[in-house]
């Protein structure tokens, strides 16, 4: 059997699977986020050992099988963050995740050495404040007494692999992730890492997404209570393995969303995927010789979950289900928005100023009013980043959903409305990235080839566009728009983000 775990914002999704990769038995493990004003979003890479430990140790148990059963172990981990490591490969720090926006002067830097569409297409993402190269830049700059300790840096998924068998590397998805990466030559960055000032020694060796990394060291298989035969698949970012899990594995396989805590649009091409006005990215896929073009917003359903804490009478337990199904159906906002940028945004703004915002708020409005705004924002905010795909040569006629926001029926009819195409929810929602994993894994250990995806996860439910709904929705999505383009200078103020 394998096990594959999912580093998340949240937790560790971790599952186990048969060695076709057919899902057995899964559980998350919680772990806390430091959020802070000023940008600040770190967690504690101790945390995540933790959970992979608890997480294993009770996968084991819920399963009921001997731990020589497993064979293999690969991880999918959040993206874009920065975990740095001293001589002795221990965090000198807690890890900056992708949700972390203070490097905004190592961004302006970087475009002002590089030129901001240069490195996009080397890079195939735009510079900002949400990805590794420019926090690892941030702790130099900022943290000196830190920074003349650090000797290596990588990534969540990838620090987890270094404890399970003390190789520390990387893979392509991850790596094209970093802003470090020339996606044209598969390879670090001289002219990147020479603007940034940063020596490449600092950056792991990358290696292919099915590589095994190694067997677990003694410490590990006795921490985790499996076999130290156990081989370790490198694995990949949560985003190109959202897709493997999603059944899409090649071009013909279509598009899928995942609402998650960040929220994002892809699929899989034979070619990076350059927006003219840059509002999208494009990742290495963990499936060799593919890419995934992608639109990733950083508060899908970190939204959702905002307002089902921020309306709940008990936050640390709030009822988002039954919020979101009082919120659904065909209810009229009455000219209510809500901008979707708790985090700032990334695709398609590229603004770590923006922020959240109810806009055409009356004293008629409701809880179900708010949370139905909310639930808009966000599908009119991936709106334009598929039409900015549609405007760069894409075809996308049909969506997948998978995430935890894909169990909601009616957050799924309001995507389905607002974007004009069919919805699908596919048996496994929460544990897609894990399943990809599990099918990375499998190819990795010679156990099955990526086509094997396409069967693991089926479709349960579509949900069709109401063409009355869509024509209304299409004139709301050009007011949502106008909105932040009224409010995006007023955000530019803000002393709370001016020198972010």
């Amino acid at each position: 059997m394998l096990i594959a775990h999912d580093l998340g914002t949240t937790g560790d999704k971790a599952s186990l699977h048969h060695d076709d990769g057919r899902l057995v038995t899964s559980v998350t493990v919680p772990y806390p986020a430091h959020f802070a004003a000023g940008g600040i979003a770190e967690q504690d890479p101790a945390d995540w050992w933790n959970a992979v430990v608890s997480a294993t140790r009770q996968l084991l148990s819920r399963a009921g099988i001997a731990p020589e059963t497993v064979g293999g172990l690969v991880v999918s981990g959040q993206m874009m963050g920065t975990v740095l490591l001293d001589a002795h490969g221990d965090p000198v720090r807690p890890a900056i995740i992708w949700a972390d926006t203070r490097s905004g002067a190592q961004t302006r830097a970087l475009e002002e050495r590089l030129g901001v569409e240069a490195a996009y297409r080397v890079l195939g993402h735009r510079l900002n404040p949400t990805y590794s190269l420019e926090k690892i830049m941030w702790v130099r700059d900022n943290e000196p007494d830190v920074w003349a300790r650090v000797r290596h840096f990588c990534v969540a998924k990838d620090y987890i692999v270094y404890r399970l068998t003390g190789h520390l590397a990387t893979e392509r998805s991850d790596a094209s992730g970093t802003n470090a990466y020339d996606q044209v030559h598969g390879t670090w960055s001289a002219d990147v890492l020479a603007a940034a000032g940063l020596d490449a020694a600092l950056f792991p060796e990358i290696l292919e997404s099915t590589a095994v990394a190694g067997s677990l060291t003694t410490e590990s298989a006795d921490a985790l209570g499996l076999s130290a035969s156990v081989r370790v698949v490198m694995g990949g970012g949560d985003g190109p393995l959202a897709a493997v899990g999603s059944g899409i594995v090649a071009p013909a396989d279509g598009a899928y969303v995942c609402l998650g805590t960040s929220s994002w649009i892809s699929f899989a091409s034979l070619a990076p995927l350059h927006d003219p006005q840059m509002r999208t990215m494009t990742f290495d896929n963990v499936v060799p010789g593919s890419f995934v073009p992608t639109a990733t917003m950083q508060a899908g359903g970190a939204s959702v979950q905002w307002i089902a804490e921020a309306l709940s009478p008990d936050p640390a337990h709030p009822d988002t289900a039954r919020l979101t199904a009082e919120a659904g159906g065909d209810l009229d906002t009455e000219d209510l928005y809500f901008l979707p940028y708790l985090l700032g945004e990334r695709s398609p703004l590229w603004d770590p100023h923006a922020r959240g915002a109810f806009v055409g708020l009356g004293r008629h409005h409701t809880r179900a009013h708010l949370t139905h705004a909310v639930l808009e924002g966000v599908a009119y905010n991936l709106l334009t980043c598929i039409q900015a795909f549609r405007e760069s040569g894409a075809s996308i006629d049909r969506i997948d959903a998978v995430g935890g926001g894909a169990q909601s029926d009616a957050w799924l009819s309001i995507l389905a409305d607002v974007w004009g195409v069919p919805i699908r929810r596919r048996t496994i929602v929460e544990e897609a990235n894990s399943l990809g994993a599990a099918v990375t894994g499998a190819v990795g250990l010679g156990l099955a080839d990526f086509s094997a995806a396409r069967a693991l996860s089926e479709v349960t439910a579509e949900f069709t566009p109401d063409a009355g709904r869509h024509a209304v929705h299409a004139q709301r999505h050009a007011r949502f728009v106008d909105a932040y383009t009224a409010l995006e200078p007023w955000f530019a103020q803000a002393p709370a983000t001016r020198d972010a």
